[in-house]
């Protein structure tokens, strides 16, 4: 049998040298393989479901299972796995999604209309409790079958099937019918009482779930560019230069870090750019998402430095807020002020309602390593010095931390630790994900070269209004 255009561009990629090849200190060697054995170890291997968070039994997330799906190839790359167990592994998984019951049933079923429940129940894969049917989760679980499809390009039987698995999973999910108010994309669905009432609209982690959107195969189902002007017809409201440090950065701002990282897990932005970007005005836009996102980045930094809320720990080496586990709901007096510290919560600075109780996530940093490795390399490693002994385990950074966090209270999550702080108690997989891929890009633009080789992405940018960089080539 022939090997496809795209089989036949991937094995080149994969034999060229990689077009960054960074060293990073051994911390990260030891980061990396702790974080992937979270998905190794922990999922199910007869149906590929990954657990939500651990060691706190769990149902499973969707998203960590795209996120488990990027992890394997990565696994076999660094040398953890062999390519057979991986293959092994993500074929019972897309088997799985591809068999699970689709349909408007308010029990018993995993998806419908080609979209899957944000929690699945760790077993048997169908809806946990009422959660939604969530189209961004489905976008990142897509993600993960897509980067499997590119990664597994052999004419071996088994990944054969993957490819094929993942084109018909991917091609099935109705877009059309996700835009309740077209053309934006509600943000999720419930047999119960039908969508949700808000939309995907910008500046939010949605750029990966409208390239999808834009890039599927099925013309009955795809949307079309004017959903990608729905998208950015809101940025300007998210357009600012956060007031903290010397040199003030305009650029898309949005609290937590995680949504400038989770579509560049799998999107390579560098060098390409929409119409929104291209333009140079007065508001000084003019870059791609990329340098967007290292702005971001150091404007966490920067608002660390300031440390308005005189929190412990805060500095230049040591930053990073995203929606991540904290202590408690409840509010207690800090540093001459009452501050509401929060369980769950998306953490942030800057851009719209933001939120921060001192309450500090590693994979806000480490998931932001390719866009400014001189500043997130040193965070990374300075958290594991200074705080490691009660943050760093078997699967690497635990999910959180908060070093002025020492109040007696009833907790939701984790533990306090006498004269550290406090500190959660499980790791969670949609936090994981970026720690381990974005770690791989940064050594050798892995996930990225993949991906550019995948016609979805490709289209679906193009369909976008992208121009430029790797797209021209």
């Amino acid at each position: 049998m022939r090997r496809s255009f795209a089989a036949l561009a991937l094995a080149s990629v994969l034999a060229a040298p990689a077009s960054a090849v960074n060293a990073l200190p051994p911390l990260f060697d030891d980061l990396q393989e702790r974080t992937f054995r979270y998905f190794w170890e922990t999922a199910n291997p007869a149906n590929g479901l990954v657990p939500d968070r651990h060691p706190t039994p769990s149902f499973s997330s969707v998203a960590a299972v795209g996120f488990g799906l990027t992890a394997y190839p990565i696994g076999v790359e660094r040398g953890y796995i062999t390519r057979a167990q991986a293959r092994e592994r993500t074929l019972a998984t897309l088997r799985f999604f591809r068999d699970a019951p689709q349909g408007d049933a308010k029990t018993g079923m995993t998806g419908h209309k080609g979209f899957f429940y944000h929690f699945l129940d760790m077993k048997t894969g169908q809806r946990y409790g009422n959660v939604e049917l969530s189209t961004i989760d489905t976008a990142l679980f897509l993600a993960g079958a897509l980067f499997a499809q590119s990664y597994f390009d052999r004419e071996e039987p088994d990944e054969v099937a993957i490819r094929r698995l993942a084109a018909e999973i991917y091609a099935r999910v109705d877009w059309q019918w996700a835009a309740a108010n077209k053309p934006a994309v509600s943000l999720g669905w419930r047999p119960e009482n039908g969508f949700i009432q808000y939309d995907w609209k910008g500046y939010n982690e949605a750029m990966l779930l409208y390239v999808l959107a834009l890039g599927s195969p099925n013309p009955a189902h795809a949307l079309g560019p004017d959903a990608w002007k729905a998208w950015t017809s809101t940025y300007e409201r998210s357009w600012a230069a956060p007031p903290y440090g010397a040199e003030p950065r305009p650029h898309l701002t949005f609290p937590s870090l995680f949504v400038h990282q989770y579509s560049h897990v799998w999107i390579d932005f560098r060098g390409i750019r929409d119409d929104y970007m291209r333009k140079v005005n007065e508001r000084y836009k003019g870059f791609d998402y990329f340098e967007n996102s290292r702005r971001a980045t150091y404007a966490q930094r920067d608002y660390a430095i300031a440390n308005p809320l005189k929190c412990k720990g805060y500095g230049a080496d040591v930053w990073g807020l995203t929606a991540s586990d904290g202590p408690v709901d409840q509010t207690f007096a800090w540093q001459g002020q009452r501050i509401p510290f929060r369980s769950y919560a998306a953490r942030g600075m800057g851009g719209l309602e933001h939120y921060d109780d001192c309450t500090l996530a590693p994979t806000a940093v480490a998931g932001a390593l390719p866009f400014a490795p001189e500043i997130t390399i040193p965070a990374v490693v300075a958290m594991k010095e200074r705080y490691g002994d009660f943050i760093y385990g078997r699967y690497g950074f635990l999910d959180a931390f908060n070093p002025s966090f020492e109040f007696k209270a009833r907790l939701q999550h984790g533990k306090v630790v006498p004269g550290k702080g406090w500190v959660a108690g499980d790791y969670l997989g949609i936090d994981q994900g970026p720690i381990l891929a974005m770690t791989e890009n940064h050594r050798n633009d892995f996930v990225w070269r993949v991906m550019r080789t995948n016609p979805a992405i490709r289209t679906g940018l193009v369909r976008a209004g992208f121009t430029g960089g790797w797209l021209d080539k």
